[in-house]
């Protein structure tokens, strides 16, 4: 914590001390009225500037020491996920107030701007609807980036699917987050997208993540042979968590059926690999061992079909032709 006070606090302590120590003995100094007053002013300025930073930097302590006692390198690093966007999310809150505090403070110091604070606090009411209406969707990122820190629909670094795009929560700001895709694009979203529109979130409970794998193989192929095969394969995997995995026939088209396995990793990035390890593995055994498994299309090449002619309009290359593999 002392290293992080050092290495963030320093400079605007160090400008805070200074500036108040100018405003202490700038009366002692002698200047006439008119410099002395607009001395004073600056510095005034000078020192609400340097508080603000002072107390921005304290938010980064802070964030720096409960990051520093945060474990995400576990398996399961839900609960240090949700701590640390919290803090992040209420950190650029907190940021946000104190420079509107500052700005407000610096323009009380001014005197036409105080009276000018007057006159607006006598039409309060108009100057509200006028203010919502004009910051409506800051206000609305504002207040959706507040109920994403306490609601914890999502973190740093889950696994979600926005517009059918899979990727992970990279950043969350107070306007916008943003989503690292798997192949390293970035999505920039705003933030009160999260709160209005349908997403998936594969980590929202756990970071154990369970996918599947689909393979279109021909009828003939050896269910229970495929089955010990992958059986085989996620034991052999150090990706594969131990826990989950299933090979089941879930569907069926005309010319081919359709087979589904279920696999279990720690992560989504290990479940990613161990997914496409599984699928190619599969892919090559089957072309090894069993090709006929493959899908293929059929037709009837029977000698009643060949000889029985087509309707008048029926093309040439639409009659039936030997099956194809």
């Amino acid at each position: 914590m002392w290293f992080a006070l050092q290495r963030r606090c320093k400079r605007p302590f160090r400008a805070t001390v200074v500036t108040t120590a100018i405003l202490i003995v700038l009366p002692a100094v002698g200047l006439p009225a008119v410099p002395a007053q607009i001395a004073r002013h600056v510095f005034v300025l000078v020192l609400i500037a340097a508080v603000t930073w002072l107390l921005i930097q304290l938010t980064g302590v802070i964030e720096d020491v409960a990051s520093t006692r945060l474990d995400l390198t576990v398996s399961d690093n839900r609960h240090p996920r949700r701590i640390r966007t919290q803090i992040l999310v209420l950190r650029r809150v907190a940021i946000a107030m104190l420079v509107f505090i500052a700005i407000a403070a610096s323009a009380l110091t001014i005197p036409w701007a105080r009276a000018l604070g007057a006159s607006f606090l006598l039409s309060a009411g108009v100057m509200s609807v006028v203010a919502g209406l004009a910051a409506q969707s800051t206000l609305a990122n504002l207040f959706a980036g507040i109920q994403i820190a306490v609601a914890d629909p999502i973190r740093i670094d889950d696994v979600v699917v926005v517009n059918e795009e899979w990727g992970r929560i990279e950043d969350i700001t107070l306007t916008y987050v943003v989503v690292r895709t798997w192949d390293n694009r970035s999505l920039i979203l705003p933030i009160s997208w999260f709160t209005t529109n349908v997403f998936q979130n594969w980590t929202r409970h756990e970071a154990r993540v369970l996918g599947s794998i689909l393979l279109h193989v021909d009828f003939r192929v050896p269910i229970e042979e495929l089955r010990a095969e992958m059986h085989r394969l996620v034991q052999s995997s150090p990706l594969w968590d131990g826990r989950d995995w299933v090979l089941q026939v879930v569907d069926s088209t005309a010319v081919s059926m359709v087979v589904r396995g279920l696999v279990s990793s720690a992560d989504a990035p290990s479940n990613w690999d161990l997914r496409c390890e599984v699928r190619e593995k599969l892919l090559l055994f089957l072309q090894q061992r069993y090709p006929e498994a493959l899908p293929r299309a059929r037709v009837d090449v029977s000698p009643e079909n060949a000889q029985r002619p087509g309707p008048p309009d029926t093309p040439i290359n639409s009659r039936p032709v030997k099956e194809k593999t």
